[in-house]
């Protein structure tokens, strides 16, 4: 019977995270299942042993799965750049660049219903006390009042010359909002009148009110924090700092300024403890409901400090954005919400102990992925500069190789004819290296841009394409001999282009695919026929929807593979009839062997 209990223990522990990590994937397509969770779940963990038999008919993930359970439970990926979170009881409302508030449940980040309104990004939002009412603040200058149970707008404010950056509420139900017209104005909400303006000395970044006096507000200008009362006047000494978060009970507040945060009394200031960010200047901070930790965003990782100790002590590190985190919040004792640039929020369980491996802090980045499946490797560049070789059938590296390609430039690595090739951009020069003799073999001028969108080599290796806004130019990869080049129709053109030997194909939203062939050196490009909106590239019989992170098969457009959303949309895909490869914003690289899926 104990044993009978401890599998039971484990079967349920890990059915949980497969559901949260999962959750969207499965709530829309309960099959993807077997093809895109349970192959997905930790390679250690008891759920992927008991079912890996499971998955012999399905997708086989090369390289990309964790060996343990990670520090968050699960991700929630928007289609926008989050750029406010605020969260009442288990509703969560997510303020995005393109306008539109995503009203998430808490427990699974389902997404319950989408609030528009605003006619610009959506910069802060708060919930009023008892959960009814939303606020809203945006780049296009307003402010707006939601009713939480018909998702429509109760009121608008206007009023501000310059874009909202944040809202407050206090239990009376005065608003006062920040502004980049470097003013506060506090709101009626029942009349939508400004019975007060508060300005300021430059562009507010945060307005609170004091959470047990209705009467005091802070704001944050210019790294500077002042209290206000709702008249306007001063009250209280001036602090320094970029952001500042209030104890749950309201008697303390920790101010972020550089890379100390300090905790104070709100009665007398003084200061209660402080704590270092080693080599990180910290942007945001928030207390945990028993005010015993604090949590802090420091670029793309947050940390989280037990402030209870004689002296503070660091007890977590939360790394797995590939982008600035905007916004923390203690859902629970202990769980914690982030929100970040990369588009995602994660929901981050206290006290697990291992990290999550499919996403590192590191700043070398993938810049390039490519996929030479006759040859068994999988070529990747980063942007240190270091190029490496992978294993197909292990997921191992093979190879590693320093080169000066280093940066946020373009470039695209190949093996052609023995040679590890690599040609990357730089001051209107593009460069051909040697990578495993580590020499420079040729130099190209004639780039418009010292900045390209894109660079490819030709798949036979014989050239290579670069990207310069709506220019396509074409040279010898081994002579440097100019071949050619083609202007594009900017017309709902998605900004990428694929290329296929002595082909290079472009992709429009309206007309498809379009493509041309370059011959020899010296004669004009021959356009190809297009292929049309939602056809297939005649170079796979799978289409990678980009969109949707899936791929489907060419001959039923059956959807083969779903992509976890834990990971983001990726930035590198590359794929033929048997693998796929693809790099995110971080450093992890993905291999799927998906050949007998098609097979089925």
């Amino acid at each position: 019977m104990v044993i009978q209990i401890g599998v039971l223990c484990k079967w349920t522990n890990d059915a949980q995270r497969l559901l949260l990590g999962h959750f969207d994937t499965i709530h829309n397509s309960p099959s993807h299942i077997y093809h895109s969770s349970l192959p997905f779940s930790p390679s250690s963990s008891w759920l992927h042993k008991c079912y890996d038999t499971e998955f012999l008919q399905e997708v086989k993930v090369v390289k990309g799965v964790p060996s343990e359970w990670g520090k968050y439970s699960h991700t929630v990926s928007l289609d926008s750049c989050t750029l406010d979170l605020s969260y009442w009881n288990n509703t969560i409302a997510v303020g995005s660049r393109n306008g539109v508030i995503t009203i998430l449940n808490m427990t699974t980040g389902n997404r319950m219903t989408a609030l528009s309104g605003h006619m610009d990004g959506v910069n802060t939002l708060t919930f009023s006390l008892d959960g009814k009412s939303l606020i809203s603040g945006g780049d296009d200058k307003t402010v707006k009042l939601w009713d939480m149970q018909t998702g429509g707008i109760v009121k608008t404010f206007s009023g501000h010359t310059g874009s909202i950056q944040s809202v407050s509420i206090s239990p009376d139900f005065t608003i006062a909002s920040g502004s980049k017209d470097s003013s506060i104005c506090l709101w009626d909400s029942q009349t939508g009148e400004c019975h007060c303006v508060i300005k300021q000395q430059s562009p507010v970044q945060h307005v609170s009110f004091s959470p047990t006096d209705p009467q005091h507000l802070l704001s944050v200008c210019n790294d500077k924090v002042w209290q206000w009362d709702i008249n306007g006047h001063r009250v209280g000494p001036t602090y320094y700092g970029s952001h500042i978060a209030f104890s749950s009970d309201g008697t303390q507040f920790a101010v972020c300024n550089g890379t100390a945060v300090k905790v104070q009394k709100v009665s007398s200031g003084e200061v209660v403890t402080e704590f270092h960010v080693a080599n990180r200047n910290t942007s945001y901070c928030c207390f945990s409901p028993d005010n015993r930790f604090i949590a802090v965003a420091a670029g793309r990782t947050a940390y989280t400090w037990d402030i209870t100790c004689l002296k503070p002590c660091l007890i977590e590190t939360f790394i797995g954005h590939a982008d600035v985190i905007t916004f923390l919040a203690f859902s629970s004792l202990s769980s914690l919400i982030s929100a970040s640039n990369d588009g995602s929020i994660k929901f981050w369980q206290i006290g697990t102990p291992s990290t999550d491996p499919a996403m590192t802090d590191s700043k070398s980045e993938i810049r390039s992925v490519t996929l030479q499946a006759k040859a068994g490797i999988v070529i990747t560049s980063d942007s240190d500069g270091m190029v490496k070789t992978w294993d197909i059938s292990t997921g191992h590296c093979k190879a590693s190789f320093q080169t000066p390609a280093k940066g946020i430039y373009k470039r695209d690595v190949q093996l052609i004819n023995g040679k590890l090739i690599i040609v990357w951009c730089t001051v209107k020069k593009i460069n051909i290296w040697d990578t495993e003799e580590g020499e420079l073999l040729l130099e190209v001028d004639g780039v418009s841009s010292w900045l390209l969108e894109d660079l490819k080599i030709s798949g036979d290796g014989s050239r290579f394409f670069s990207l310069d806004g709506t220019l396509i130019q074409v040279w010898s990869i081994w002579t440097g001999e100019f071949m050619g080049k083609v202007k594009i129709n900017p017309s709902l053109w998605t900004g990428s282009f694929i290329v296929d030997g002595s082909r290079v194909w472009t992709q429009h939203i309206d007309s498809g695919y379009q493509g041309w062939e370059f011959g020899t050196p010296g004669s004009l490009p021959v356009q190809l026929p297009s292929i049309p909106p939602g056809g297939f590239h005649p170079n796979s019989v799978v289409l990678w929807d980009t969109g949707l992170s899936q791929l489907r098969d060419k001959v039923t457009a059956k959807v083969v593979f779903q992509l976890p959303k834990r990971l983001g949309k990726p930035v590198n895909v590359q794929w033929d009839n048997q693998y796929l490869a693809a790099s995110f914003k971080s450093t992890e690289l993905l291999i799927l062997d998906y050949s007998h899926m098609l097979l089925q």
